[in-house]
């Protein structure tokens, strides 16, 4: 395949992606992104918000996500494109919808890599000569600052030597870190499995409302979330048409099974002694880093040992490849006229360097050592599934306008899928709850106020890139936002409690209907979509 850019590729050294990517390097783009630190602390979260019912949650977790990359599958092959999640609601609801979705999707991106950064900082704490990294509140001190800045740039240092050798290094990482639970969950299930312990103390002992939270709050939804770095990815897919699809749907079946096991392990290997009080008082020495303490626990040494070293060799893989994902949004935030032309230029390696220096940018000021911009950092993440509320719009509306342009993989009962996925991640936003979606809130007004600022400076100054905002396409949008942000005020989670359970839910999913189908009966005709994808043309033959 090639791509054939209309827009002008005379800045910088040039604005073209080197095609180096092959089928196992996007899926392991994918798996590294989903196996990161959340394996490390998700089952712990989860066991202590849900009781054993926790399995129920992922299991619930696992169906939401492989609804959303079913839909992303589709559209990854569709368009095989760089940013390609920031891309779509572009495409077919034109400038505001499509500004705002890529903002989500630049912001979850953004802040991944130095949360992870962070974490691998806290776990190395467990080693003497890591302890004066941190202060007691886990911010950074001096030197754990200066550690932090030396991490994100060995992030970006690895981008700047291209793609391949991207691919490469992720996937040796990936590799590691797909054996390491692997081992644990064996070594665990036939050295100390106790399987009463799923019902000593209540198998729900916090109802559907616990198995529900626990999907959001407990890192559930975080951890399985990734998939769509090899859509990032796949401007520069040596055959995305069909590794794309095989690459999302694989990689999310990989990561499900892996965290799900690993659940039923942790909750089978838990001494008796340590959920005593019940499963929300669950305790015992070194839970701070629960896999591994838990390998001290029950003698297992040489176990904790490898976790901890893992602790490092999962995080830094799954920053590692954020870093890449930030700048291919920039690319295509930028390729849309959202953001300043200078974050499309590429060097002699086809590598978005001045995307991926704005991504150490922000890494750096993530690290400041604020708790409340910490705290807010960790909000955005946790909430990071509303870019992909856009997704299953553009599927409904692109299945509606363009029902005859060629699809390498074609979603079955993809009428059907598209508005159940949009509706389970609007349940999954709602599930954060209102702590989360105040502060997610105010992220929001501020991406409006920089990315809306620049583009009407494009458009007063008519620039090339200039967006066209396509108001009346993306009425629905603000009443969504608000619609889910009230929703959320008056309901069981984080809220006022004034809507009852399952009432709440009811609710959401009714709204979420009422705006999937108010958004594909205003989108934009079909040749203003064509309008706006044709700055991209994907040909049928091989080479650069």
């Amino acid at each position: 395949m090639a791509v054939v850019d209309k827009i002008s590729p005379s800045i910088g050294s040039g604005t073209k992606l080197r095609r180096d990517i092959g089928l196992i390097g996007l899926m392991w783009a994918s798996v590294g992104s989903i196996i990161g630190s959340g394996w490390l602390y998700g089952a712990k979260n989860a066991v202590v918000a849900a009781g054993p019912a926790a399995i129920i949650s992922w299991g619930i977790g696992a169906v939401a996500v492989v609804l959303l990359a079913l839909v992303h599958a589709e559209l990854g092959g569709l368009f095989p494109v760089a940013g390609g999640t920031a891309r779509y609601p572009h495409y077919t609801f034109g400038g505001l919808a499509g500004m705002s979705f890529g903002w989500f999707s630049w912001l979850q991106a953004a802040t991944v890599a130095p949360i992870e950064v962070e974490a691998m900082i806290g776990y190395a704490g467990h080693w003497s000569w890591a302890t004066g990294f941190q202060h007691a509140n886990g911010t950074l001190t001096t030197s754990g600052f200066v550690v932090a800045v030396v991490l994100m740039g060995v992030f970006v240092a690895v981008n700047f030597l291209g793609v391949r050798l991207l691919a490469h290094t992720n996937s040796a990482a990936t590799w590691w870190k797909v054996a390491i639970p692997l081992a644990t969950i064996f070594i665990l299930a036939i050295t100390h499995f106790h399987a009463g312990n799923f019902t000593s103390h209540g198998f729900a002992p916090f109802g559907a409302k616990g198995v529900l939270a626990a999907i959001s709050t407990s890192g559930i939804i975080f951890a399985l979330l990734g998939f769509e770095q090899a859509i990032q990815l796949s401007g520069e897919s040596k055959n995305p048409k069909k590794d794309i699809p095989r690459a999302v749907i694989g990689s999310v079946f990989i990561g499900a099974v892996i965290y799900t096991l690993l659940q039923v392990v942790y909750i089978g290997a838990l001494p008796g002694a340590s959920f005593v009080k019940g499963w929300a008082n669950l305790a015992y020495q070194g839970i701070s880093g629960p896999f591994a303490g838990l390998a001290t626990v029950i003698g297992l040494g040489w176990l904790a040992w490898v976790l901890y070293l893992d602790a490092l060799v999962s995080p830094g893989g799954t920053g590692l490849i954020y870093t890449t994902s930030t700048s291919r949004i920039s690319y295509g935030l930028s390729r849309n006229g959202y953001a300043p032309r200078a974050f499309e230029k590429t060097d002699s390696r086809g590598v978005p360097y001045f995307g991926l220096v704005m991504s150490f940018v922000t890494g750096v000021i993530c690290f400041l050592p604020f708790p409340s911009w910490q705290q807010l950092v960790s909000f955005i993440t946790s909430a990071s599934v509303l870019m992909y509320a856009g997704a299953p719009l553009a599927f409904g509306v692109l299945r509606k306008q363009l029902p005859n342009r060629e699809r390498p993989y074609k979603l079955p009962l993809g009428e059907i899928i598209s508005p159940v996925s949009f509706v389970v991640a609007s349940l999954i936003i709602y599930w954060s709850g209102w702590t989360t979606l105040w502060r997610l809130g105010l992220a929001i007004v501020l991406g409006y106020v920089l990315l809306g600022s620049y583009a009407a400076y494009a458009i007063a100054k008519n620039l090339p890139n200039a967006p066209r905002m396509n108001w009346k396409a993306a009425q629905w949008l603000p009443v969504y936002l608000l619609g889910i942000g009230v929703i959320s005020y008056f309901g069981q989670f984080g809220g006022t409690n004034t809507i009852p359970l399952w009432a709440d839910m009811g609710i959401i999913t009714a709204f979420s209907l009422g705006i999937y189908y108010w958004a594909r009966a205003v989108a934009l005709p079909a040749e203003e979509i064509e309008r706006n994808i044709e700055d991209v043309e994907v040909v049928d033959e091989g080479g650069h």
